[in-house]
């Protein structure tokens, strides 16, 4: 039997670990579940015949080393930081490996001895980035092969609650990470290209650019800038296109009440804040505000940000409990934006029954002997519960699925890849479409960038 090491059994790897036990009878494979937590590891097993669990402290070289050379494929679901030990190790043991995560620097560096060793390190293939990535290139390679030129793409994509567990003025739930949600866009402008024009967004500007889009049968959305929209371009084939913007959505209205969140300085990782342990959810909100010897709390921010008692943003800055004087955290040494993260991880849970949502939606504009086109392409996903979610669904099924395609042999390329070439794209895609994630592909008349902004 062939054998699958998976490292981490987060949220992320419930879909991926079902589906490779679902396999395992007639792909004949053994897989072993490793996590720092056994329990974790042992509830997603299951007590499977062909699956085994196990504690690994991935900082016990020693040990980690043993069960990759055990493996004859590793999936590393482990935070992105953390894939570049694993990938050396695989580097020694002459192991591929599959990852969802961005090709990092370090990663990309070890292109070179991957190649010389026969390996295949596929990264990128997850969700965003991944089925993004696969259905983008089946359309770009569509519309070329027909003697299209492309001069636009857009790529927005969402983790959200369905609207049936949508319960909260701010329409979002945690479906992945939250320090991830909290820490969004810093560390850098978000940069893009639009109509031959380069555009920059400072951190402290991006949630008040944003374009808006409606999704048939599910509504309106909003977008936001990500970090880095141009580092496709080469990527993708896509040096002279005139609009490249790639971006986050979300529900109308996210953006502006998250911004209020950015301006007082809540999202800020860069310093701890003394006493936080003992800091209560209002004192939190008080020390971004100026004194005032009879001023409340509420009062302050309000005249602060300028939001008058009857605006929706105030009714959802007041619905995350900001004012609450007994609530703590307990964190000792937090960051603002960790204090912050503690109390959206309780108001923005996923409850046991909840449904999330994930959103695609790409934009591509070409020209046809002479006349500008346009396809729009959407997909929905809606998740089944807190545990086997649209999120875990869309990144852990394009791994696993991408994990036998390697095992098997049918993808041939070595190095460390990322999945835009039809030989991965095109089986994964097509499986993927029996478990629900299926893209609406439509023409519609050009409409051009962001048809609401004339001029350049």
């Amino acid at each position: 039997m062939k054998k699958i090491l998976i490292i981490g059994a987060g949220r992320s790897a419930s879909s991926l670990i079902k589906y490779l036990l679902n396999k395992s009878e007639e792909e004949a494979i053994q897989i072993t579940i490793a996590d720092l937590s056994l329990e974790l590891a042992e509830k997603k097993v299951q007590n499977h015949k062909n699956a085994r669990a196990i504690a690994l402290d991935i900082f016990a070289v020693s040990d980690r080393q043993k069960e990759i050379e055990k493996a004859d494929i590793v999936i590393s679901m482990l935070p992105a930081h953390l894939h570049v030990d694993i990938a050396k190790d695989c580097i020694t043991f002459k192991k591929n490996m599959v990852t969802a995560s961005y090709i990092s620097k370090e990663m990309q560096e070890l292109d070179a001895l991957a190649k010389e060793n026969g390996l295949l390190f596929m990264n990128e293939i997850g969700l965003d980035p991944g089925i993004d990535h696969m259905s983008a290139m089946k359309i770009i390679d569509e519309i070329r092969a027909k003697g299209g030129k492309m001069i636009q793409f857009e790529s927005f994509c969402g983790g959200l609650v369905a609207p049936e567990s949508d319960t909260n003025l701010w329409h979002y739930k945690f479906s992945w990470n939250p320090r991830n949600v909290v820490l969004a866009g810093q560390g850098g402008v978000s940069k893009f290209i639009q109509e031959g024009k380069y555009k920059y967004i400072p951190y402290n500007k991006l949630f008040r650019r944003t374009e808006f889009m409606e999704v048939e049968g599910y509504g309106r959305f909003e977008g936001y800038a990500n970090r880095d929209s141009l580092k496709y371009r080469n990527i993708y084939g896509l040096d002279a296109i005139q609009t490249m913007y790639r971006g986050t959505l979300r529900r109308v209205g996210y953006s502006k009440a998250w911004d209020m969140l950015v301006q007082l300085g809540m999202t800020d990782d860069t310093y701890t804040m003394e006493n936080s342990e003992n800091m209560s959810y209002r004192d939190f909100t008080n020390s971004f505000l100026a004194y005032h010897p009879t001023d409340s709390v509420e009062l302050k921010l309000r005249h602060y940000l300028k939001i008058d008692q009857d605006d929706v943003i105030w009714d959802k800055l007041v619905e995350l409990d900001l004012f609450n004087a007994t609530k703590k955290s307990g964190l000792k040494n937090a960051s603002p934006a960790q204090y912050l993260e503690h109390i959206l991880a309780e108001k923005w849970a996923l409850q046991p029954n909840d449904k999330d949502m994930i959103v695609m939606y790409h934009k591509f504009g070409y020209e046809l002997n002479g006349e500008k086109k346009q396809i729009d392409s959407t997909m929905v996903c809606i998740g089944e519960d807190q545990t086997y979610t649209a999120m875990a669904k869309t990144v852990g099924l394009p791994v696993a699925i991408a994990t036998l395609q390697i095992l098997k042999g049918n993808i041939k390329t070595t190095g460390v890849q990322l999945p835009i070439q039809k030989e991965v794209y095109e089986p994964i895609l097509k499986e993927l479409e029996t478990f629900g994630v299926i893209f609406n592909d439509k023409e519609v008349p050009y409409m051009g960038y962001n048809p609401n902004n004339v001029g350049s």
